[in-house]
């Protein structure tokens, strides 16, 4: 597991390589606030190999923070992580380690009958009831989450994650209405509650796609209601606070929607994220490549970087309550260019700002 000593202590090693705001709290540890995703890659051998190769050197050159689901890639994303961990010469101890569960994963590959894969793999053994499903493919009742962190942790080869996210749980409103949803959470955060009382998990939060960028209608779910939730949970298992500490959602130049859309009681996901001392991890900083190659002029001429796709970068991890920007870095290529983003300074408030005006 992460720890203040390693945290620190992988500061301390890499710190002077970079810029002054490179290492961020994330409680008591430090945190790169650039960290690797693992969602892109087809699940090939192929693939496998060049995201071991990125992690190793990714660690090996100031990023500590690695962000992996079980589903990504059929659950080779979570293997391939945890093989990495291993032939890096930085220590579990040194690295910030993230995964996720809420989408029914394959095994290695996509299989000829995904519908009767699920029902053999979750449904005919009890793991997901058919009643708990939406969308076909994705589940947060307790029982099955409890299932997935289990083997989430033998995938990884590890004995507690760091954070554990559920994992998109808007998915539950095509199938239920959001008073139901929010039961269902609190129930799960019931459970990872007591999953951090037995040291399995560091904290857990929940990772999104539109939910808190939305308005009240379709994928939308309360940042507010979803913490207060938690404070729920953490009292019905006597806890006196929650260990609900981390939000993940999308941002960069093109989807800036969680800091300037004022959708949970007039204010933006950023901004209550930010009160309520919830840390935040985006997603899709990159746009899956796409701010690599074009970017709006006059907010690239705000940011500093050699190239677009660090500039890139340095956007999301110029926005307030941003702990760490994650970049997909499948394959070792990439992994110089965008550790190299952390030695500029990104955006003070007031410039990030000026560019919303």
């Amino acid at each position: 597991m992460a720890t203040y000593e390693g945290t620190w202590a992988y500061r301390d090693r890499f710190h002077e390589s970079f810029a002054r705001t490179y290492f961020r709290p994330f409680g008591d540890l430090a945190l790169s606030s650039i960290g690797v995703g693992t969602y892109l890659g087809d699940p090939t051998d192929e693939a496998d190999s060049a995201y071991r190769e990125a992690i190793v050197a990714a660690l090996e050159s100031g990023i500590n923070v690695l962000d992996t689901a079980i589903n990504y890639r059929h659950q080779r994303s979570e293997r391939v992580v945890g093989a990495a961990i291993g032939d890096s010469e930085i220590d579990r101890e040194n690295v910030f380690l993230a995964t996720k569960g809420g989408f029914l994963p394959f095994d290695g590959e996509r299989p000829d009958d995904p519908s009767r894969y699920i029902y053999r793999e979750f449904v005919e053994p009890g793991i997901v009831d058919r009643e708990d499903l939406a969308a076909g493919q994705h589940c947060i009742a307790p029982e099955f989450i409890d299932d997935q962190l289990d083997r989430s942790l033998s995938n990884l080869g590890v004995d507690r994650v760091d954070l554990y996210y559920v994992h998109n749980p808007e998915t539950q409103l095509q199938a239920r209405s959001r008073a139901d949803v929010y039961d269902g959470l609190e129930a799960t955060f019931e459970l990872l509650e007591r999953r951090v009382e037995d040291d399995d998990i560091g904290a857990y939060g929940v990772a999104t796609w539109d939910a808190f960028r939305v308005g009240d209608e379709g994928s939308h779910l309360s940042l507010p209601e979803v913490i207060d939730r938690a404070e729920r949970a953490a009292e019905a298992v006597g806890h006196g606070s929650s260990h609900f500490e981390a939000i993940q959602l999308p941002f960069n130049v093109y989807m800036a929607d969680a800091f300037t859309a004022a959708v949970h009681d007039g204010r933006s996901a950023l901004e209550i994220a930010h009160e309520a001392d919830v840390d935040v991890f985006t997603s899709a900083s990159l746009m899956q490549g796409k701010l690599a190659r074009e970017m709006p002029d006059r907010v690239e001429a705000e940011l500093d970087g050699e190239t677009r796709a660090q500039r890139a970068i340095n956007f999301a991890r110029s926005a307030p309550a941003v702990t760490s920007a994650l970049v997909g870095m499948g394959s070792p290529d990439h992994v110089e260019e965008n550790v190299a983003a952390g030695t500029y300074e990104p955006m003070g408030a007031s410039a990030f700002d000026a560019i919303f005006e």
